[in-house]
């Protein structure tokens, strides 16, 4: 799990692996995350686009950018939340991801909101 404020923008991760979905003799692991984007500071928030960086138990990165997430670009009052699941496939049984959400206040200046590093880890795997 990782917690990380930035600018007043909360963000909380917490995966999860998902056995049910995942294929161990194909080297396929599939891994969901729910994350909750929290508005503690002053003014209003939008969230405009994703930037993930996904590293495998190998080293090799994967990035991943795009607009929203889940569909939608969430704008938070001060106080207000967002909630949202999604999941990441790997091919090996450990890794890790982090990044950033590039939010814009009501009074239009553009931030990144950090996501703090969190591992991904089939249970068991790691002492």
């Amino acid at each position: 799990m990782t917690d990380t404020l930035t600018r007043g923008v909360r963000v909380i991760v917490a995966p999860r692996y998902v056995a049910e979905q995942s294929e161990p003799q194909r080297s396929h692991y599939l891994f969901a995350y729910q994350v909750t984007i929290r508005n503690e500071g002053d003014e209003p928030v939008q969230l405009l686009s994703r930037h993930w960086i996904i590293t495998n138990g190998e080293g090799k990165t994967e990035e991943v950018r795009g607009p929203g997430v889940v569909g939608e670009q969430p704008k938070l009052a001060p106080g207000e939340s967002f909630q949202y699941t999604s999941g990441c496939p790997l091919g090996t049984p450990v890794g890790t991801m982090h990044g950033s959400y590039q939010m814009v206040t009501d009074s239009g200046e553009p931030f990144d909101a950090l996501i703090g590093p969190f591992r991904l880890a089939v249970p068991r795997v790691l002492n």
